[in-house]
């Protein structure tokens, strides 16, 4: 017996939307404190721990995400993002020893790249409700991806980060609220 595709998305409407509001949290304080902290030029320690730990939520994220939604689809593009996101901290490890131009571009290499997984994934989800965000947020991602890249060699300072991890957060918003709201709805 298969079950319908409306308890099948309400099931994982309500997983999503607790993830998307705790991403949004997080990448919310994680972005004040980089600005706080990024404000100087240079790396400092806080800043390098700020900036390795960001991928790192984001694998820790995926894997909750994957937990949640294995049997709708974008499991093997959730894997990716997960590989995606622990070469970025792998490759900020390494970057971080080279100064800030290296750290835009590979956090612009990652942003390009996990952005086009993220876009295609909320296509795949479209029909869950509450992705639009998630389908503009992927988009933009891309393109700040690339602007990190282009712009590296003129970057003092990884605060420009927080800018993009703050709009992350308000789409993030943006979807788990449209997320409630779609789960509400399909169990009427």
């Amino acid at each position: 017996m298969t079950s319908s595709p409306v308890p099948q998305s309400a099931g994982i409407a309500a997983p999503l939307r607790n993830l998307y509001f705790l991403r949004s949290a997080f990448q919310l304080v994680w972005a004040l404190v980089l600005i706080i902290a990024g404000s100087a030029t240079g790396l400092s320690p806080l800043t390098i721990t700020l900036l390795l730990l960001y991928p790192l939520f984001d694998v820790a994220a995926a894997i909750v995400d994957h937990r949640a939604s294995r049997a709708t689809g974008p499991a093997s593009l959730l894997y990716v993002n997960m590989a995606l996101s622990v070469l970025a901290a792998v490759g900020l490890g390494f970057a971080v020893a080279s100064g800030t131009s290296a750290v835009m571009v590979v956090w612009g290499l990652w942003a390009v790249t996990a952005g086009a997984v993220q876009l295609i994934v909320a296509l795949l989800r479209r029909k869950l409700g509450g992705q639009w965000p998630m389908i503009l947020s992927g988009g933009i991602s891309v393109l700040a991806g690339a602007g990190f890249i282009l712009q590296s060699t003129k970057s003092e300072s990884v605060t420009g980060l927080g800018g993009y991890a703050i709009l992350g957060a308000v789409f993030f918003l943006i979807s788990a609220i449209r997320l409630g709201r779609a789960a509400k709805a399909a169990t009427r």
